[in-house]
Order: structure tokens, then C-alpha cells, then sequence
């Protein structure tokens, strides 16, 4: 049996895919046949770590300080000791014995000191000085590592199971759970038969059973992800329609294949002649900002069509998205876009524990930067059809800002890909992780040139089962986005190895797509990276739109090699030579044409190309053709370099230190793992320790990094700020404003004010300023209109410096109905000269945010920092 892909993980061949002793078998090209069982359920350990949290915050220990038992049952129960809110329980971790099925677990929480400080004080202080007030209390719950246990924070208040209740009203809470129930086998079905017509679509006949046979299973999954309205369902499990997920899938292969109910998918995603950023991190938009992959779907869908409508249609509803988003998510100084990482928005999932939203906010990610860049040059592009030339001038400067920041501050030389964003408060540092989606659209849009495009897909670390979303992962979060490989995201990658030609990477990473959805009989939305399980990320999806549709794209983008462009189809074939043979896909329709294509040799230079037995120029299928034609391609046998592929194990780097300040001493408790630990001033590296404590010399921001002994690294603590009291001011906002009557708690001084759509709109402040210099700025509010990993109420505002923009501020929620929760905004940086300054907070039309009706907060004061501009400096 001749192997396609043959790896320690598992095999590939023309008709199988076996993984150890499970396997998959192609019967035909439309039926198959798997025997594969998630061992999820086999030999748990009953070691639990857990934590308690106060309404569904990591509040209870320091970030990676958790209770830990091991659950041995007696008669199919077990119970724990008391445990005090915030006193780590530590025992013994158990050996050679196995989580009983169907154990009641029982867990006992004191919380009498809790309630006893909401008494006295009004509020409870937290291990870091956090206070929760007794009015925002909405109750407690546990968190941990064993299903139905989960480490998901955010998501918890919406896990009423994992709630604990004091029944008897004596301060001790409990909750029963069932661990390791014996019905929660993990098994998806046997056998796949196609039940559908597919005739209408394109026919994919090859000497390949296995592929033939999971393009007609995604065709068939494609029809079942269209909605009675003729919109896109997101997955089986996902109900509804989603701008990044939609947006993916139609570039991929919907916008070939489903055309119109690509279009109204899209159309369903606007608002006000705007995209719509989907609900999400600290109340969507502008935390959130990739909503303008949107743009490069909508452009697909026109170069696939020609529809000139369409084109009238989008382009001002994607010119006045890119207009708002210059006034609010631009870095005018890196030259790059802020906003959370596209996709990955699950925030600890590949973000520090520290990061709060508007940190988030001011973050700049490689794959949205990527995504901004190709919506410009796509708004460009279609300004010129319009005949708009002075956007596309002014569209393609800014496409072209967005590369040489990426290019800048981004790229890794050393490690031969870029990073994966910017992060910090005054400072940004770079976090060196690689990140799967943000690297292949940098070789896909060209912004990275011929030769980092190379090194992209050798350098970029691979596993065995694919390619993680990030590299390394975050020890402590369970598989999601971190220690997970997402199938669409491997499309692009395969895409990427593919433009790149390199044979090696594009062998792994399309068996990497083909072996879980022959195993799962489905194409699901994630897998494990560490074990290439379906069954052990947090949430997981069978019929996922943008994994099928990456599935399909495999043979019309890479295999065919079909390149929509403005006014041609051009194909850019590449078979690598395991997969040589004889091919066809018949029934294609492109535009006003249908083709019959039929593809022979292996590599990627094309020999001869005919349509309808006349030679075929440049390979270019002229967009005004009409009727049905044959094309035949007969590639050259070329042999492009294997290529490299940096195979690496699934690694997790250690955990990020947590400071304390003590006037100038800053001290760290030990990092299990780590080696060393590097001091971070200003964003740059001081000096390298392998102590636990350092003093400063002088002012700035301070972070520590921890290193293993391989010298890879834990994201940067959160920063901690020494300096002299005089280079602080504070102005209290009821000063300048009138108090509001709301009946909040936690202010700083003797008030705090509203602002809202109708209050507040503009408030004005005179700052007198001592000494001339730079000085960073935020402020400290609470916005309580949701929760912070989800809706849509996040508030923004402009500010203005003596009549000139000076940058935005965002207020995002901090949590559902917690008004007396407090922290501070972005940080803004503006250079001020000696005396009075006018500021000027103001809500202005392109601040409108994703609710469009409610944009509130409640401000309790502006801080200003004075830093000396010279150290403004980023790594």
C-alpha cells in the first residue's frame, strides 16, 4: 500500500487513514467507514485541579495557584474538607488509580470571611487588592479541570451547574457533581453514506478514494449548512450567522460554490451601512476589530461573479467601516491597527490572564493587521473599477502603512516568522509566539516578501496532528484556540505551502485536514493539538461551514489551482507527486461558463493547457466566456524543492510571573520551570536574573519575563509602574462634570460621572501642565452593561487635545450589572508643552458602537503619567 503521509501520529494512503488501532476506510467515493472512538473517557486521572471564582472572575489565587485533590470515591461518593475562599488546598496527587464512572463529587466553601467583609466594609478585598462590593455580588462558582468542571472564567455564570449555593444560610456553600459520567462516551458515528444530490455542483473524480470521497461528504455538508432564508448556519452546533466565520468560508470555496447565499449571508452581516463586528471581548467593537475580512469575502464573491451590482453595493458599506476604523482602532505610531487577534477571541485562550479588554484593545495582532491590510488594497482595487482614483490612491497609502508596521515590528528575524502581537500598556512588547492564521495570510496577501514567505512555511513550528493555532502553548488554559489546530486554519496554511512550493508542508498539511474528517466522519471545527481528539477542547462543532469549506478548497485552490481574479479565472496547479494521476472536476461554473477540467502529472509547472484542444494563454479562462468548454492541463513532472517543515513537539512555555511593588523593590514568587528571569524596562530588557526580586534605579514600567531551561519564554507579567508621586495627576471627573446620583461604590475621591448618548456627550477639561514633556493617560471607569466576554455595549469616545484628535479612549463592559467594578481605559500618549490645556472627551459619530443604542460609563477620574519621550520605544 503506497502511503501518502506517514507520520509517528498517523497514516495516510489512497484509501485509509489509520491511527493506531483506529481507522478509516474510503468504500467508495460516497461512502466510508470508521471505527475511531475519542479516549476522552479512558483511564482519567482523579487528580483535580480547581478554583473558586466570584462572579465568573479568576479571582480567588494568584493566576496559577489552584486547589488540588484527588477523587477517590467510596461508594461513588467523595467529598472534600472545607475549604477557605483564597487558602489553597494542597494534597497528595494519587498514583496508579483511575476516576470511578458515575462519582458524586461533592465540594464544601467557606465563605464566612467573604461575608463578613460585605458586611462590614461593603466589600471584599481580593488577593491583589480587587475590591467586590457587595452589590455586585451575583454569586460564586468552581472551576477546574475534569468535565463538567472548566477552566472557561468567562463562561462560567452561564454554567449554573458549577454554581455553589448556601442553603442553610451558615456561610458554607456546596455544589454535587457527577465526574466521569458513563454515558458521556465520546463517539461520533460509524459510517457516512451520501444521502444527498450534489449533481448541481462540481464532480471530483480522482485515483484517490479517500479524497474523492470527503469532497462529496463536504459537498453534502454544504448543503446542510444553508439555511431555509438562504444564509449560511455556522455549524451544527452554531446556529446563525457569523462575519468572521462566513467571511472565511466564502473566500475559501462558498463564494465559488454558493454565490448568492454567500451574498445574502454577508448582507445580513451590516448595520447602518456598516459591517457588523459580532458580539464579543469587552462588548465587541473596537476591542474586537477583524469584522473587515468581511471586505475580502464580499471581494471574492465579485471576482468570482462580476457581478457590477454587487461591487455598487459593497463598496461604500466597506469605505464607511475602514473610515470609522481609522478614526478608532489606527496606531498612527506603529502605523498598525488595534484589536484582538482575529478569530482567537476567547481572550486567556491566547491572551495573558492580566490582559483586561481595553488592553486587548490596544493590542495589534498580526492576522487582523493582515486582514486591514488586504481590505485596503481590496478597497483600492475597487475604487479603480469605480473610477474613485483619489481613494485608491489614499487606500493603497494605507495598505501600504500597514505592511512596513507589520514588517517592522512584527517580523522575528532570527525565528523566520513574525510574532504574534504587540502587547503592554505605555510600552508594547512583542510576544514571539507564532500564530497559524496570521502567518499564511501574510504569504497569501504578499505582505510578507518571496523570501520571508519561504521561510514562513519551513520556520513556522508544525505538530504532529497540524498546525496550533499558537506556538508555544499557555500552560493551565485547556484546548480551544490554545493547544488546539482549527481545519480551516490549516486550509489557509496548506494554501500557503502551496503558493510557497513547498511540496513537503503541503503534503503534511493537507493530510492534516483529510485524517480527522475521515475519523470523525465530519468536518469539525477543532481538535486537540497534543492528542488529535475532538472530544477535549471546550467547544467543538461537527458540519463546521469554514472547516468544509476549507476541505473543498483543497482541490479547487491548491490541486486545481484555480485564481479568481478582477476579469480571468488563471490557473496555478500543483500535484505533489504522491498525489499524481489523472484528475478531473467537471461541471465547474465560472461565471456564464461551465467547465469540464481535466488534470494530469505532478508539480507546479504547467506543461500544455488547452481549452477545447486550442492552446490556452497564460492559463487565463477570460471572464466573458460563455458555454461549456474542456480544459486540459498537463503539468511538467517538475520536481519543486521538498521544502522544510519545522516538525516540533506540542510545547507549553511556563506561566507568567506576578508582581509586587514595594516602594522601588519588585519581587516574584518562583515559576515552576523556570531558569531565569529577564526584567523588562520601558519595553526593553534590563538585565537577566535568577533571582526573585529586583530593585529599580530609576523610574519607568516594569515587567519580568520567565524563561525555562530551553529558553523559551512566558508572556510578560503585567506591568507595574514606579515613579515619582509628582509625575501623577489624578482629576477627579466630578470636578469637571456634574456627579451622578447612580448609587455606585468604589470611587476614588467624591464622585464620579455618567456619560452616555444623552449625558455628557462632550466634557471639557483644563489641564494645567508643570513641565513640558510626554505624558500617558487613562481613565478610571465602570461600564456594568455586560459581561466581558460577550455583547456588544462597549463604550467609545474621541479626544481631542487644544481642537486636535489626540486619539480614542475606549470603556469596555467589566462585567454584567457590576457598576462598582472599576479599571482603568487604553492609554493614550500626547506631548504637551508648559501651561493650560483644553481636553476634550466627545462622543462623535464614528463612536457609535455595535448596539448603536446604548454607549455608557461611568468615569471616575483622568490619570496622567509623565514619561520621557525618548524611551518611547518599542521592541
Amino acid at each position: 500500500m503506497n502511503n501518502i503521509f506517514q507520520s509517528d501520529a498517523y497514516t495516510l494512503s489512497k484509501d485509509r487513514v489509520t491511527q493506531g488501532a483506529f481507522q478509516a476506510i474510503a468504500l467508495s467515493p460516497a461512502a466510508l467507514h470508521s471505527n475511531y472512538q475519542s479516549p476522552v473517557n479512558l483511564d482519567i486521572s482523579p487528580d483535580l485541579s480547581f478554583k473558586f471564582s466570584i462572579n465568573g472572575k479568576d479571582n480567588e489565587m494568584i493566576s496559577g495557584k489552584n486547589h488540588q485533590i484527588s477523587i477517590i470515591a467510596v461508594n461513588g461518593k467523595f467529598e472534600t474538607p472545607v475549604i477557605r475562599f483564597g487558602q489553597q488546598l494542597k494534597e497528595p496527587q494519587s498514583k496508579g488509580v483511575f476516576l470511578r464512572p458515575d462519582t458524586q463529587f461533592t465540594i464544601k466553601l467557606d465563605m464566612r470571611e467573604v461575608l463578613d467583609a460585605f458586611a462590614s466594609k461593603g466589600f471584599y478585598s481580593t488577593y491583589d487588592g480587587t475590591k467586590i462590593y457587595k452589590a455586585d455580588f451575583k454569586g460564586v462558582f468552581v472551576a477546574g479541570n475534569i468535565s463538567p468542571l472548566i477552566w472557561d472564567f468567562d463562561n462560567l455564570s452561564n454554567h449554573k451547574e458549577l454554581e455553589l449555593k448556601d442553603s442553610d444560610g451558615d456561610g458554607i456553600y456546596t455544589v454535587t457533581l457527577e465526574m466521569n459520567k458513563a454515558q458521556e462516551k465520546k463517539t461520533t458515528v460509524s459510517s457516512w453514506k451520501l444521502s444527498k444530490d450534489i449533481s448541481a455542483f462540481p464532480q471530483y473524480k480522482s485515483a484517490f478514494p479517500m479524497m474523492d470521497a470527503l469532497y462529496n461528504l463536504s459537498l453534502e455538508e454544504m448543503e446542510n449548512a444553508v439555511e431555509p432564508d438562504s444564509t449560511f448556519r455556522t455549524g451544527k452546533e452554531w446556529a446563525g450567522v457569523w462575519t468572521r466565520d462566513i467571511s472565511y468560508s466564502i473566500i475559501l470555496s462558498m463564494a465559488t460554490l454558493q454565490p448568492e447565499v454567500a451574498q445574502n449571508s454577508l448582507l445580513k452581516k451590516v448595520k447602518h451601512n456598516r459591517v457588523i463586528q459580532d458580539t464579543g471581548t469587552g462588548g465587541s467593537w473596537p476591542v474586537s476589530s477583524d469584522r473587515m475580512i468581511w471586505a475580502i469575502a464580499a471581494w471574492e464573491v465579485y471576482k468570482t461573479t462580476g457581478d457590477q451590482a454587487w461591487l455598487t453595493k459593497v463598496y461604500p458599506i466597506i469605505r464607511n467601516s475602514v473610515e470609522d476604523d481609522l478614526k478608532n482602532v489606527y496606531d498612527p505610531q506603529t502605523g498598525m491597527v488595534r484589536g484582538e487577534s482575529s478569530f482567537l477571541d476567547w481572550r486567556d485562550q491566547t491572551y495573558p490572564k492580566w490582559m483586561q479588554s481595553a488592553d486587548i484593545y490596544a493590542s495589534e495582532n498580526l492576522g487582523t493587521n493582515a486582514v486591514h491590510y488586504q481590505t485596503n488594497k481590496v478597497l483600492a482595487e475597487m475604487a479603480v473599477l469605480l473610477k474613485d482614483n483619489d481613494a485608491a490612491k489614499k487606500y493603497t497609502g494605507i495598505a501600504s502603512q500597514i505592511k512596513e508596521g507589520i514588517n517592522k515590528y512584527l517580523w522575528i528575524p532570527e525565528k523566520g516568522y513574525y510574532g504574534q502581537y504587540l502587547y503592554g500598556r505605555q510600552f508594547k512588547l512583542l510576544s514571539p509566539r507564532s500564530e497559524a492564521l496570521g502567518e499564511a495570510l501574510t504569504v497569501l496577501f504578499d505582505i510578507a516578501d518571496a523570501g520571508q514567505q519561504k521561510s514562513i512555511v519551513a520556520k513556522t513550528p508544525v505538530t504532529n496532528f497540524g498546525i496550533p493555532c499558537i506556538y508555544p502553548q499557555i500552560p493551565d488554559i485547556p484546548p480551544y484556540h490554545n493547544n488546539a489546530v482549527w481545519p480551516f486554519v490549516q486550509a489557509y496554511w496548506s494554501l500557503a505551502a502551496a503558493k510557497t512550493g513547498n511540496e513537503e508542508a503541503l503534503v503534511q498539511s493537507m493530510s492534516a485536514i483529510y485524517r480527522p474528517a475521515a475519523l470523525f466522519l465530519t468536518n469539525k471545527e477543532n481538535f486537540v493539538a497534543t492528542s488529535g481528539d475532538f472530544a477535549g477542547t471546550q467547544v467543538n462543532s461537527s458540519n463546521m461551514l469554514w472547516s468544509l469549506a476549507g476541505n473543498i478548497s483543497l482541490v479547487y485552490k491548491v490541486l486545481f489551482g484555480m485564481d479568481m481574479q478582477t476579469d480571468a479565472l488563471v490557473f496555478k496547479p500543483f500535484i505533489p507527486e504522491v498525489l499524481k494521476g489523472e484528475r478531473t472536476l467537471t461541471n465547474f461554473r465560472y461565471r456564464n461558463a461551465v467547465l469540464d477540467i481535466k488534470l494530469n502529472g505532478y508539480g507546479n509547472k504547467i506543461k500544455s493547457i488547452t481549452i477545447d484542444g486550442k492552446p490556452l494563454p497564460k492559463a487565463m479562462v477570460p471572464a466573458a466566456l460563455k458555454g461549456r468548454h474542456q480544459i486540459d492541463i498537463v503539468l511538467a513532472d517538475d520536481k519543486p524543492e521538498r521544502g522544510q517543515v519545522a516538525i516540533a513537539e506540542d510545547y507549553f512555555s511556563v506561566v507568567a510571573p506576578v508582581l509586587k511593588k514595594d516602594n522601588k523593590l519588585i519581587s516574584w514568587e518562583k515559576v515552576e520551570g523556570a531558569e531565569n528571569y529577564q526584567v523588562i524596562r520601558n519595553g526593553k530588557k534590563i538585565t537577566k536574573t535568577q533571582g526573585l526580586n529586583y530593585t529599580a534605579k530609576e523610574s519607568g514600567e516594569f515587567q519580568v519575563i520567565a524563561a525555562d531551561k530551553n529558553g523559551v519564554t512566558s508572556f510578560a507579567s503585567e506591568p507595574v509602574l514606579i515613579t515619582e508621586t509628582k509625575e501623577i495627576q489624578v482629576i477627579p471627573m466630578e470636578t469637571v462634570a456634574a456627579k451622578s446620583t447612580l448609587p455606585y461604590q468604589g470611587y476614588t475621591t467624591n464622585g464620579f460621572i455618567e456619560i452616555s448618548k444623552t449625558k455628557n456627550r462632550k466634557v471639557t477639561l483644563q489641564i494645567n501642565i508643570a513641565e513640558a514633556g510626554t505624558y500617558a493617560m487613562d481613565f478610571r471607569y465602570a461600564n456594568g452593561n455586560g459581561p466581558t466576554n460577550t455583547e456588544n455595549k462597549c463604550a467609545i469616545r474621541t479626544f481631542n487635545v487644544d481642537g486636535q484628535f489626540a486619539g480614542t479612549f475606549v470603556f469596555p463592559q467589566r462585567g454584567k450589572e457590576e457598576w462598582s467594578n472599576w479599571g482603568f481605559s487604553n492609554v493614550n500618549t500626547v506631548k504637551l508643552t508648559k501651561g493650560t490645556h483644553e481636553f476634550q472627551l466627545s462622543f462623535e459619530d464614528w463612536n457609535e458602537n455595535m448596539n448603536g443604542e446604548i454607549n455608557q460609563a461611568m468615569l471616575d477620574c483622568l490619570r496622567l503619567i509623565k514619561i520621557n519621550q525618548l524611551e518611547k520605544a518599542l521592541l
